[in-house]
């Protein structure tokens, strides 16, 4: 893994009431200078929304720990997964995350550039992001938990370490 983040653009939707229709959003570009730029941050990234472990456990122990984690330091919590900005809107609001952040991946810039990238054609999914959680401190990566068996069409879904208990014990000082 890198030892900063990539610099990327990430295309993301931001509410604009400005905006008639069901649809009250508006594109907003946004880079990873913006996102990471001056704050420290969590990440934790994974294979797809509305996917069984990543809606049962991994992203609403992130929403529920929010404030234990905000209270270690840290400015801000983003889901990063290589889905556009549409999907991950209507899976935290299908999730009811309204604490952590979306941050869609949906052209895998950040997550090709970060070494993350695999191959999930074995269940259908194509390419994705590999499970994982990282601390970044300005646009450094302070801290970052892999899950083990990376590899291209892994016939399991390692999540052991990129967990909300494991980033918060580690921002603690227990890990």
């Amino acid at each position: 893994m890198r030892n900063q983040v990539p610099n990327v653009i990430f295309k993301t939707r931001v509410r604009d009431e400005s905006v008639e229709g069901p649809n009250p959003f508006r594109w907003q570009d946004r880079s990873s200078a913006d996102i990471f730029g001056g704050r420290r941050v969590v990440v934790f990234s994974l294979p797809g929304a509305f996917t069984p472990t990543c809606s049962s456990t991994h992203l609403p122990r992130y929403e529920e720990l929010y404030e234990e984690i905000a209270a270690q330091g840290v400015d801000d919590i983003y889901c990063l997964s290589v889905n556009d900005a549409f999907v991950m809107f209507q899976w935290s609001k299908h999730i009811g995350a309204d604490k952590v952040k979306m941050l869609p991946d949906g052209n895998a810039d950040f997550t090709r550039q970060m070494g993350m990238l695999v191959d999930k054609a074995n269940l259908g999914f194509g390419l994705r992001s590999w499970r994982y959680a990282m601390v970044v401190n300005d646009g450094n990566i302070e801290k970052a938990f892999v899950e083990p068996d990376f590899q291209d069409n892994c016939p399991t879904d390692p999540f052991e370490v990129s967990d909300a208990d494991t980033m918060l014990a580690y921002l603690k000082g227990q890990a």
